[in-house]
C-alpha cells in the first residue's frame, strides 16, 4: 500500500453506529368516589412521550446523523416515522403532532458504506397477531449471518440488512410464551454487543449484552422513566440519572415501576474503551466514569509519558479538547485555542472531486494565527485513524506560523478492526497496522509524535474511578471479549 493511499479517504474517524432511547410515562391516576386509586382512561394531552424522545435524540446525534425514527404506542396502537438524516432533517412539527402515546423508542443512526438506505432506519417494528413491538439497538451481532439463515429456512422473510431485524424476528417467534421468556430466549441466542430498548403497547424494556460492551443507562423524570445510550439524553429532558444498567441485564418498565433481572450467567464487564477515548459526549457519564474527567486524565498521563519542551497546547475540536487541557495542566505548558471548527458544515457539504475531498479538512478546521505564530506548538487528538486528517492539521499549523509542530494522541495506536457496532476501517487501512510511530510521523509531516501506552489508558481511566474495571480494547490489543469473526 502506497502512503498516498492514506490520504485518500475524506473520513478520518470512527463512528458509532447508533444511539437508543426509550420513553415511559406513567397513567395519570386520579380517586374514586370510595377513595380508591384507579387508572384515568388514556389522554393524549396528559402524554409527550414523543417530544421527550425527539429532545433525547438531539442530545445523541453524535452517535448517528445518517437516519433517524421514533415508534410511539397509545396502548393500543403503534405508530413511527423515520427518515435519512439528522434529526432536524427528519422530525417537523407535524411529525411529532402525528405521534400521540406515553411509551416511545427512538434511534440515530451512522450507517457503514453500502448500507445507508431508509430499509435499515431504526426503531424496527413488527406487527403479529399478538401484539407489536418496536425495537432500536446499538451494537452488532457476531453470529447475525447465521441467525438470518435460520430464520429465512423457518420462513420469515426480510425487508432489510441490518441486524436488528433478526432481533425483532426472534423476539415476534417467541412472543407467544410471554414477552420475558420471548426477551430471554432471543438475547441467550444472539451473540455480539448489544443495547436494546424494545417497546410493546403496555411496557419498555432495556437490556444490554453480557460484557456490557455497549452502554445504556436509567433515568427518572416527572412523569416515567427513561432509557438511553448516555446520560446526557436524560439530563436533556430535564431527567434523573439513577444508574446505568448492568451487563446482562433486562429492565422491564411499566405502571408497577420497574422490573429488573439477569438473563444468563455473570460476566464480566467489558465497556467500550472508546466512549472515553472519543464517542460519548464530554457531559456524559458512563459506567461511573465522567468522560469529561477520563479525557482530562487521559491528557494528563499522556504528558507524563511523552513531554516535549514546547510554548503552547492546543486540542483538535471537539474530541481532542479535553486531553489538550489535561495535557496542558500536567505539563505547565499554557493551552491556547489554537484551532478553530467550522460548526456549520453538515452532512450535507458537497465535495464532489477527490481533490476536494482531500482538503475538506481546510474548510472545517484553521488556526488561530496569533495562538501559534513563532512558536513551538503540542497538538492534541483522540487517535490516528488513516491520518488524512493528522497530516492536513500539521499543514494548517505550519501555514498559521508554528515553528515546531509536535503531535500527541490520547490512545494507544489503532491496530484491528471493530466487531461490535463501531465503524471501522479494515485493518489494511489503519495507518498504524501498516507502519510504526516514525514511519507515521514523516507521512504527517510533524516534528514529533507519541501515542499513549495501553497501560497508560488503562491506568488513566481507573484513576479516575478505582472501582471502574474491564474495558473491550480489541482495536488497540487485537484481544476480543467474545469470538469475532476472523480476521482480514
Amino acid at each position: 500500500m502506497s502512503d498516498k493511499d492514506f490520504f485518500d479517504s475524506e473520513d478520518d474517524k470512527f463512528h458509532d453506529e447508533c444511539g437508543v432511547v426509550g420513553i415511559f410515562q406513567a397513567s395519570k391516576t386520579s380517586t374514586d368516589s370510595n377513595g380508591k386509586e384507579v387508572q384515568e382512561p388514556y389522554s393524549a394531552k396528559h402524554f409527550n412521550a414523543v417530544q421527550q424522545v425527539y429532545y433525547a435524540l438531539y442530545a445523541l446525534q453524535h452517535r448517528g446523523q445518517d437516519s433517524a425514527g421514533i415508534a410511539v404506542s397509545d396502548g393500543s396502537e403503534m405508530r413511527v416515522h423515520k427518515g435519512m438524516g439528522a434529526v432536524s432533517e427528519v422530525f417537523k412539527s407535524e411529525h411529532l403532532e402525528n405521534l400521540k402515546g406515553r411509551l416511545a423508542v427512538g434511534h440515530v443512526r451512522y450507517a457503514t458504506a453500502g448500507s445507508c438506505t431508509i430499509e435499515n432506519a431504526q426503531p424496527m417494528v413488527q406487527t403479529s397477531k399478538l401484539g407489536t413491538i418496536a425495537v432500536a439497538h446499538n451494537g452488532q451481532l457476531t453470529n447475525y449471518e447465521q441467525l438470518r439463515e435460520m430464520l429465512e429456512d423457518a420462513g420469515c422473510t426480510f425487508q432489510s440488512s441490518s441486524d436488528t431485524e433478526v432481533i425483532v424476528k426472534l423476539i415476534a417467534r417467541s412472543y407467544k410464551k410471554g414477552l420475558e421468556r420471548a426477551l430471554t430466549d432471543t438475547i441467550q441466542m444472539i451473540k455480539g454487543s448489544f443495547a436494546l430498548t424494545v417497546m410493546t403497547d403496555k411496557c419498555l424494556i432495556g437490556a444490554r449484552d453480557p460484557n456490557g460492551i455497549r452502554p445504556l443507562c436509567l433515568g427518572q423524570t416527572e412523569k416515567g422513566w427513561i432509557l438511553a445510550s448516555e446520560s446526557c439524553a436524560i439530563d436533556a429532558v430535564n431527567g434523573t440519572f439513577v444508574r446505568d444498567i448492568n451487563p446482562g441485564e433486562i429492565v422491564i418498565i411499566n405502571d408497577d415501576g420497574v422490573l429488573s433481572f439477569e438473563f444468563g450467567e455473570r460476566t464480566s464487564k467489558r465497556t467500550c474503551i472508546f466512549e472515553y477515548v472519543y464517542f460519548a459526549r464530554p457531559d456524559s457519564v458512563i459506567d461511573g466514569i465522567p468522560v469529561q474527567q477520563a479525557r482530562y486524565a487521559l491528557g494528563a498521563q499522556l504528558a507524563r509519558e511523552s513531554g516535549v519542551a514546547a510554548d503552547v497546547v492546543v486540542g483538535v475540536p471537539d474530541s481532542g479538547l479535553g486531553a489538550a487541557v489535561g495535557y496542558a495542566k500536567e505539563s505547565g505548558i499554557p493551552y491556547a485555542t489554537g484551532i478553530i471548527k467550522n460548526k456549520y458544515i453538515g452532512r450535507t457539504f458537497i465535495a464532489p472531486t477527490q481533490k476536494e475531498r482531500e482538503n475538506m479538512v481546510f474548510v472545517k478546521l484553521n488556526a488561530v494565527p496569533c495562538d501559534v505564530k513563532g512558536k513551538r506548538v503540542i497538538i492534541i487528538d483522540d487517535s490516528i485513524v488513516r491520518g488524512t486528517t493528522s497530516k492536513r492539521l500539521v499543514q494548517i499549523l505550519r501555514r498559521a506560523g508554528a515553528t515546531e509542530v509536535h503531535f500527541r494522541i490520547s490512545s494507544p495506536p489503532v491496530k484491528f478492526p471493530c466487531y461490535f457496532g463501531i465503524n471501522t476501517p479494515k485493518r489494511s487501512e489503519l495507518i498504524s497496522a501498516q507502519y510504526d510511530t516514525e514511519a507515521i510521523r514523516k507521512m504527517i509531516g510533524a516534528d514529533s509524535l507519541a501515542f499513549l501506552s495501553p497501560e497508560g489508558l488503562m491506568e488513566a481511566c481507573r484513576g479516575v474511578n478505582p472501582e471502574s474495571y474491564g474495558f473491550c480494547k480489541g482495536c488497540f490489543t487485537g484481544e476480543y471479549p467474545i469470538a469475532c469473526p476472523e480476521n482480514e
